[in-house]
């Protein structure tokens, strides 16, 4: 298996290039992005915002050549509050521009139904297009799930393609229900179990 290690915060910038790479072609991220010549761009700006805020109660996976990622928010994350909820509203709103009402369309959808239970959230796992099929995904899921199985906690996560279903339940993941997003493609939120 691939040797991966956890991101260094230097490091945010390269993980969100090669994220932004693996989600190009995401239905989801095609949805919140449309313009195909500006999205990988767009990703990058996006990611810049998200990594950090899920990396402060979480983890960042990557592999040594920062081909890919895996970006977990650890169960019970704080809530931004005050001043940090407002910069954080007002980046997010900056970096979305014109994709923000598509964003919210997104987030009701898909947050109502976002498990309640405290548990490890896979934020985001992808690998470069060239670094795609060779095991680093596996590799990059492997740690937390196994602090997961090892301390008895759920793992949860919201797949974007139908065609990585198979993949995530090789894994251990069962799909909760699929979620139609109104004018946009579905999701396919999926539970994982401790073993």
């Amino acid at each position: 298996m691939t040797p991966v290690r956890e991101a260094e915060p230097g490091e945010r910038d390269a993980v969100g290039h090669a994220l932004s790479l693996a989600f190009e072609d995401d239905p989801v991220m095609e949805f919140l992005f449309p313009d195909a010549a500006s999205r990988t761009g767009r990703l990058r700006g996006f990611y810049a915002v998200v990594i950090p805020l899920l990396a402060a109660h979480g983890v960042v996976h990557t592999d040594a050549g920062t081909h890919g990622a895996a970006v977990w928010q650890a169960p019970s994350p704080p809530r931004p509050r005050g001043l940090q909820a407002g910069w954080l509203a007002l980046r997010m709103l900056l970096t979305l521009r014109e994709a923000a009402g598509r964003a919210n369309t997104l987030n009701e959808t898909i947050l109502p139904a976002h498990l309640r239970e405290p548990h490890w959230y896979l934020a985001l796992l992808g690998t470069k297009p060239s670094h795609q099929g060779q095991g680093l995904g596996a590799a990059l899921l492997a740690p937390v799930l196994e602090t997961c199985d090892r301390e008895g906690q759920l793992a949860y996560l919201e797949s974007s393609k139908q065609a990585n279903v198979p993949f995530y339940e090789r894994h251990g993941f069962e799909v909760v229900r699929e979620l139609a997003i109104p004018s946009g493609p579905s999701v396919w939120p999926m539970l994982r179990k401790p073993r």
